[in-house]
C-alpha cells in the first residue's frame, strides 16, 4: 500500500506525510509544471502542464491497494477501476455508491456555470482535516 496524491490544490500533504511516516507508508506526490515541492520523506514528479496531464500520470501508476488522494471524481473513478483506496482532501471516501452521483453533479455544475454565475466549492474549515485524518487513517487500518 503507497499513497498517491493528486497534489497540486492538494491542502493536506502534510497530514499526509505524517501519517505515512507513522504507518511506513510510501508518499508520491504528482504536480504540474507551475508548482515546486519539496519535502524529507515523498517521492515526487512533476508533469508538464496539459489537459488531465496529472491525473493520466498518476493513474497509470497506481496499483491495487494504494490510497489515491485526490478532489478529482473522474480521477477518483479512474482510481475505483484500478481497485484502489480513493479519498478526497476532505475526507470523503469514494466508493462504488457515491461515485456516480459525484460525477453527475459535476456534470449538471459544469453545465450551470456555462450558462450563469455559479458558485465554487465551499471553503475548507478546520474539521475538514480532522475527518481527511480521520479516513486516511481507517483505509490503512481497514486494509
Amino acid at each position: 500500500m503507497r499513497i498517491l496524491v493528486d497534489a497540486d490544490a492538494c491542502p493536506v500533504k502534510k497530514i499526509i506525510v505524517e501519517i505515512a511516516k507513522k504507518n511506513k507508508l510510501d508518499v508520491i506526490m504528482f504536480f504540474d509544471n507551475a508548482h515546486v515541492y519539496e519535502d524529507d520523506y515523498s517521492k515526487v514528479f512533476i508533469i508538464d502542464k496539459g489537459a488531465d496531464s496529472v491525473d493520466y500520470f498518476l493513474i497509470n501508476r497506481a496499483q491495487i491497494n494504494d490510497i489515491v488522494v485526490t478532489g478529482d471524481y473522474g480521477l477518483a473513478s479512474m482510481a475505483l477501476a484500478k481497485k484502489t483506496y480513493p479519498v478526497s482532501p476532505r475526507g470523503l471516501i469514494y466508493n462504488e455508491d457515491n461515485i456516480l452521483a459525484l460525477l453527475s453533479q459535476r456534470a449538471i455544475s459544469q453545465k450551470l456555470r456555462k450558462h450563469k454565475s455559479f458558485k465554487g466549492p465551499k471553503k475548507r474549515v478546520s474539521n475538514d482535516d480532522e475527518k481527511f485524518r480521520n479516513s486516511l487513517n481507517d483505509i490503512i487500518s481497514n486494509k
